[in-house]
């Protein structure tokens, strides 16, 4: 496969990681699910008299997906296949895993033709000829696609995590990494007091200070649970191995006789047990301790570091509704299955899919930086001007997971979910609208598909 991406967008210099968006970190990506058994990739990155690009969400990822989605549709029309079968026939079968991709991924786990049956059946698909019917009567155009994808983690490879102990039985712990919305006050406060039969309600949280961590890496590239998440339960296991310690001191038993289990120290075999608020408190009192342990010992510290990044991967569809008198799109139906591998709480997990999507859909169909001719003046400056998607922008959708492959490369079995959403919407609802416009001859527009930009393409085909 040989596929060339230009990309004129890095601004007047370069932000952050605004050159490697849509070089390196669209490489990684491409050729998606499909097994492709060699690639050929170009990209190239310019200098414009813009603002500076610097990723909010996906960093290159998205294009990836887009483009591989893009050519499977568009080789589908013009060879006379049905691109869902075209689609299914070249889905990398679950028995090829582990490989690496063309590009160089390594892909430990997955059943990427089980997503896509599983999101397809989701749809369905038997109803939609009377639905393109209804639509027909009402005089709008309906059409329908679904886009694979494949994605994968990044950021700063190491993550800190600090668990310490009150002597009223309460914990209090701190993570280098950063929540901007994700709810990591919950789920990694959810993971500790899993790990150590805890009340969630006992336990304080601590974002990114520095006075409380060494170090940390924020946030950005799905790396939330992936690091700040593994580097609580290293750190809770930690705890766990010093409490054993002091129970098999109270046990007068070896380290080796004691076992840890929903919460509780015990010796099988006798009636020797120590609840967790009982090792916390035993752990301020000197006179319980073993002689190499000094009051507060339970107090720990400890960094993750990641080995090789994990691939979340999934599968959207989109069904939708356009006007052709007005060149108005209606995303009547969206879903979504994901393989994020562990999933550690669910409704968390929805939020980000569904911010994920949003954003993918504001990509799709209306967000544009425009600049005027001119006098170079970006005229869409603020939010009066630049259209993001509001809640009555948003399709009804159905979310679902694939929890069959947990990754191997971390401790949780988590692949990471942040950016996700984001990487299958602009190809699913993109493809959806060139799906109705296929009879009218449209088989191609540039983003955002924005009503006068659909109308127009209807008009040309017409004409």
């Amino acid at each position: 496969m040989s596929q060339t991406f230009y990309s004129l967008v890095l601004g007047a210099y370069c932000g952050t990681v605004g050159a490697f968006t849509p070089t390196g970190g669209s490489a990684r990506t491409q050729g998606g699910v499909y097994a492709f058994k060699a690639m050929y990739y170009q990209s190239r990155a310019g200098f414009t008299n813009t603002a500076p690009l610097d990723p909010y969400r996906g960093a290159g990822r998205p294009e990836g997906s887009f483009q591989i989605e893009r050519i499977v549709e568009l080789a589908a029309r013009q060879r006379g296949f049905d691109p869902i079968e075209l689609r299914r026939k070249n889905i990398m079968p679950k028995d090829s895993l582990p490989l690496k991709t063309a590009m160089g991924l390594d892909v430990d786990c997955g059943d990427f033709p089980t997503v896509f049956e599983q999101t397809l059946a989701m749809t369905d698909r038997d109803g939609y000829a009377s639905r393109l019917a209804a639509s027909k009567a009402a005089g709008r155009l309906r059409g329908f696609a679904i886009a694979p994808y494949l994605e994968c983690t990044g950021g700063m490879p190491k993550e800190h995590a600090v668990v310490s102990f009150a002597q009223d039985g309460s914990a209090h712990l701190s993570v280098g990494s950063h929540s901007t919305g994700m709810g990591h006050e919950t789920s990694l406060r959810q993971i500790l007091a899993a790990q150590l039969g805890l009340d969630m309600d006992s336990i304080g949280f601590t974002q990114a200070d520095t006075d409380a961590t060494p170090l940390g890496g924020g946030h950005g590239g799905s790396r939330g649970m992936e690091l700040g998440g593994n580097a609580v339960k290293q750190t809770a296991g930690q705890v766990i191995d010093k409490g054993r310690a002091i129970a098999a001191h109270q046990f007068e038993a070896s380290v080796e006789d004691v076992d840890f289990e929903d919460g509780s120290f015990f010796q099988p075999g006798t009636n020797n047990t120590m609840t967790m608020g009982e090792m916390i408190e035993a752990s301020f009192d000197a006179e319980r301790l073993p002689d190499d342990m000094a009051p507060g010992c339970l107090n720990t510290g400890s960094t993750f570091e990641r080995g090789i990044i994990s691939v979340p991967n999934g599968c959207h569809a989109a069904e939708v509704e356009v006007d052709p008198e007005t060149g108005t799109i209606d995303v009547v139906g969206f879903w979504v299955v994901d393989d994020f591998g562990t999933i550690i709480n669910p409704m968390l997990a929805d939020g980000q899919v569904m911010g994920g999507v949003a954003q993918g859909l504001g990509q799709a169909l209306m967000e544009q930086a425009v600049y005027d001719e001119e006098s170079g003046q970006l005229v869409t400056g603020s939010l009066i001007d630049y259209a993001l998607p509001r809640a009555d922008d948003m399709p009804p959708m159905s979310l679902e997971y694939y929890e069959d492959a947990p990754t191997q490369k971390n401790p949780l079995g988590v692949k990471g979910a942040g950016e996700a959403g984001c990487c299958g919407a602009p190809p699913a609802i993109v493809n959806a609208v060139l799906d109705a416009l296929k009879d009218l001859g449209v088989t191609h527009m540039e983003m955002p598909l924005t009503p006068e930009t659909v109308w127009k393409a209807i008009q040309s085909a017409r004409t």
